[in-house]
């Protein structure tokens, strides 16, 4: 059964095409996320946090710091066509225990 969910969600985010990064100036995420896009957090010019909904569907949110001081703290890149690519992965210890790496706005399921 996990063998056909996972093939699953891989082929529900192949056929749905790359996510993208929304740009946001403010401290907090917005009230209504963007199901599958994320959105970067800038303050003052400086990008400091990272937020999405989880991509298994359960609808939990996630935010992940960028700034150096933060422990653990992840790398942000974005190609010229908007796809982000996190490092390193994201791997959830509570709810959905989802494990997941965002590549050229693709979720890779670890």
């Amino acid at each position: 059964m996990k063998l056909l969910k996972r093939f699953w969600r891989g082929l529900c985010e192949w056929a749905s095409g790359p996510r993208k990064l929304l740009r946001v100036d403010g401290d907090a995420l917005p009230a209504a996320m963007p199901p599958r896009d994320l959105v970067l957090l800038c303050e003052g010019g400086e990008a400091w946090s990272v937020g999405m909904t989880c991509p298994c569907g359960c609808g939990q949110l996630i935010e992940l710091p960028l700034i150096p001081q933060a422990s653990p703290r992840w790398r942000l890149q974005v190609d010229e066509a908007e796809r982000p690519t996190l490092t390193p992965s994201v791997w959830l210890r509570t709810g959905c225990r989802s494990h997941f790496f965002v590549r050229a706005g693709k979720v890779l399921w670890v």
